[in-house]
């Protein structure tokens, strides 16, 4: 154990300075991958030195994600107090189902979710759990929405047809999980957004009481808090209410723009989220907590246990189901997801959070003021959004951010919204400076007036 933490303080000293001369690692095709590196798995092992060299390589070729030239993703940037909590969650090895494996690190998890809930204004009934990502808690808030929705379906499965409603812009995770737990694609309804990306209330109240005159059965709205794209916030108070008058389940998939409930100046972006029966975000997003770290937590934890709960003497052998999380969570085996989100949490307090966050809102603001005081430039998203959608010079986005990412200038990605495609910035790296966002746009104008064929486009697009 010992040389193999030796190798990982090496290679790790070395990448951290290598990452401040070459922010972007070295693009390698796909059709160099396997010939670039030693990847192969062979019958005999190979000596330590060998080891060692392989290991660097690939880790040297890997994508920088926590630079100042990685904007591609929601996610970036690292925390050492996080990082610190996952190397001793992987050192530790804890399995989160039971108390027995887990031990206090079952305290760990319930204080984070106690928390959580009581920040929204949910009383002691509420509780939640920590899954791989947002896309499997989107999938629990289906299970419980539609176990709730009707009891029987558990034992006997589906015997009437069920729909579930989100907006056009949502996650694509959500067709997928109707997919999964049998209510099917074809009864996911995909409602228009406005010009923001937020999902039209009139389309979705007529959409629902159009599908109960057709005797079908609604069980759940998705709102998001943060879409993909332009990073909108679905209004929840309006939809809370009519969720209320019909008797179906109300999500919040805030997986990448939810943790504005750590900020007093932007917590209104989800105003009414006490209202709601089940909330998600990830703090590998905006709070800076490595991959992955997503939770979910319910207003009655009564459906964590009646969808997810099921007996087995040969693992629930001690202590009380609340300190058994097993009984809550859709997984058996879980790693502990939770220890590095608390030790951010623990050295920084929840106002630490808040600065995190509002520096992100902050990085955005200067990323469109930039876009708003240069002609080059077209803005296509708004305010109160870490998602910076625009192009420059009219070149097609996709050729810009793939040239970037081929030449390892800068990694960024693109996206589209009512038929226009753009560059799409993302400000969660919390590490980086009001000067790098500027750094961003100053690399990539250089490149492009390097690039012969970017020019030719930008000429191209001035004649047109």
């Amino acid at each position: 154990m010992k040389n193999a933490l030796d190798i990982f303080q090496k290679i790790t000293k070395e990448l951290l300075e290598d990452e401040k001369k070459h922010p972007v690692a070295e693009y390698i095709p796909t059709s160099d991958l396997f010939s670039r590196l030693d990847l192969e798995l062979t019958d005999n092992p190979i000596s330590d030195e060998a080891f060692e060299r392989i290991l660097r390589d690939l880790i040297f070729a890997s994508p920088r994600t926590a630079t100042t030239g990685f904007f591609n993703q929601l996610f970036g940037g690292r925390n050492s107090k996080a990082i610190l909590g996952e190397l001793l969650s992987v050192i530790l090895n804890n399995s989160m189902y039971t108390y027995k494996a887990a031990g206090p690190q079952i305290g760990v998890e319930k204080n984070i979710l106690r928390t959580v809930c009581n920040m929204i204004g949910w009383d002691e009934n509420s509780d939640g759990t920590l899954a791989p990502g947002g896309s499997m808690t989107n999938f629990m808030s289906m299970v419980m929405a539609r176990d709730a929705a009707s009891a029987a379906v558990r034992n006997k499965g589906l015997t009437e047809r069920m729909v579930v409603y989100s907006s056009k812009e949502s996650h694509y995770s959500i067709p997928k999980n109707a997919a999964f737990c049998g209510i099917g694609r074809d009864n996911v309804r995909y409602v228009s957004t406005d010009k923001e990306g937020r999902i039209n209330v009139q389309e979705l109240e007529s959409a629902i009481e159009n599908d109960i005159q057709n005797g079908l059965l609604p069980v759940l709205v998705n709102l998001t808090a943060g879409t993909t794209v332009l990073g909108a916030f679905d209004p929840i108070i309006l939809v809370a209410d009519i969720c209320k008058k019909h008797k179906i389940w109300l999500h919040i998939d805030g997986a990448y723009c939810g943790s504005v409930i750590f900020s007093k100046k932007y917590k209104h972006l989800v105003q009414g989220v006490e209202l709601v029966d089940s909330f998600s975000f990830n703090a590998h997003k905006m709070l800076s907590t490595p991959l992955s770290c997503s939770i979910i937590v319910v207003k009655n934890k009564k459906h964590l246990y009646d969808s997810f709960s099921n007996d087995a003497n040969y693992l629930y052998q001690t202590h009380h189901d609340e300190f058994n999380l097993g009984k809550t969570s859709l997984q058996c085996g879980r790693r502990n997801d939770a220890l590095k989100f608390w030790a951010l949490w623990k050295s920084v307090g929840t106002t630490g959070l808040e600065d995190i966050v509002d520096h992100q809102f902050a990085l955005a603001d200067t990323a469109r003021n930039y876009i708003r005081n240069h002609d080059d430039y077209t803005l296509y998203s708004y305010d109160n959004s870490v998602s910076i959608c625009f192009n420059y010079k009219g070149i097609p986005a996709r050729d810009i951010c793939t040239a970037l990412y081929e030449y390892s200038n800068l990694l960024v990605g693109y996206g589209s919204f009512r038929d226009t495609e753009f560059i799409r910035l993302v400000t969660v790296n919390a590490s980086n400076s009001h000067e790098d966002i500027r750094h961003f746009f100053s690399t990539m104008e250089d490149f492009v007036a390097k690039s012969d064929l970017l020019q030719s486009r930008a000429v191209q697009e001035q004649v047109h």
